[in-house]
């Protein structure tokens, strides 16, 4: 017992803050894009997913179809793309996603005071994998482990839908599993809320235009919370489940609830 309690006392306090530090990210982060102003436009042709297009000439790109890839060659040394280390990517509006030359992004909004009366100090979600590769599945259940502690804000992952407040669908969403997700989203009690989280869950990713897949949930569900990413980082998926609840913590506090 003495021993346990002394390895206890080496490791110490490993549950990060929130909102993180400087540190909390490695050398190989992508976080938001963005468009040096005056960009023009060029050839887009190499993005495998067309997240590039173009709107009264000037180059735009949706976050919602983008891999974070690096690949692009407006990502080369001294371009026009940049990638950020902010994390903060989660939108409440499709719409919202695109990034726009010099322009911010218009992150997500919290759902507003009733939803919040109904839901209390709780959130209880239900994951339903819709075709996915796996990536998003296991950097959302990141959440759940010490590093993170998804607890401490109140919100879980549960098994049943009918313990839960809503939806964290991954993956394309597959026609196979169309009717399990109707049937876990319909199982869940009103009111409820959707979260697509990652690029294939927000707009199909590399699997857009396949005939085996409805290249995104809001294709048969309103969705209330997209986050974007391949896979979205876990900070960005904790930051957007935040905003919509309207329960940021202050900058430099450790947020418990």
């Amino acid at each position: 017992m003495f021993k346990a309690l002394l390895a206890r006392l080496k490791t110490g306090h490993r549950t990060q803050p929130f909102p993180p530090g400087a540190g909390a990210f490695s050398d190989r982060f992508r976080g938001r894009p963005e468009i040096k102003s005056g960009a023009a436009a060029a050839d887009f042709s190499s993005c495998p997913t067309a997240a590039w297009q173009l709107q009264d000439g000037a180059p735009n790109l949706d976050l919602g179809r983008c891999l974070f890839c690096g690949d692009c060659p407006w990502a080369a040394k001294d371009g026009p793309l940049v990638f950020s280390r902010d994390y903060r990517l989660a939108a409440s509006n499709r719409r919202d996603l695109l990034v726009r030359p010099g322009a911010d992004l218009k992150l997500a909004s919290s759902l507003g005071n009733k939803l919040h009366r109904l839901l209390g100090r709780a959130l209880r979600l239900r994951q339903v994998s819709a075709g996915g590769c796996n990536a998003c599945e296991t950097d959302a259940n990141v959440l759940t482990t010490v590093g993170f502690d998804l607890g401490r804000f109140g919100i879980q992952f549960v098994a049943s839908p009918r313990h839960a407040d809503g939806l964290i669908v991954t993956g394309p969403v597959t026609r196979n599993m169309r009717l399990a997700l109707e049937k876990t989203y319909a199982a869940i009690p009103e009111p409820k809320i959707v979260i697509a989280s990652g690029a294939c869950a927000v707009s199909g990713g590399p699997y857009a235009g396949s005939e085996q897949v409805l290249a995104g949930v809001d294709k048969i569900l309103p969705v209330d919370l997209y986050v974007p990413g391949c896979p979205p980082h876990p900070l960005t998926l904790l930051d957007g489940l935040l905003r919509i609840l309207g329960r940021l913590p202050q900058a430099g506090r450790l947020a418990d609830f």
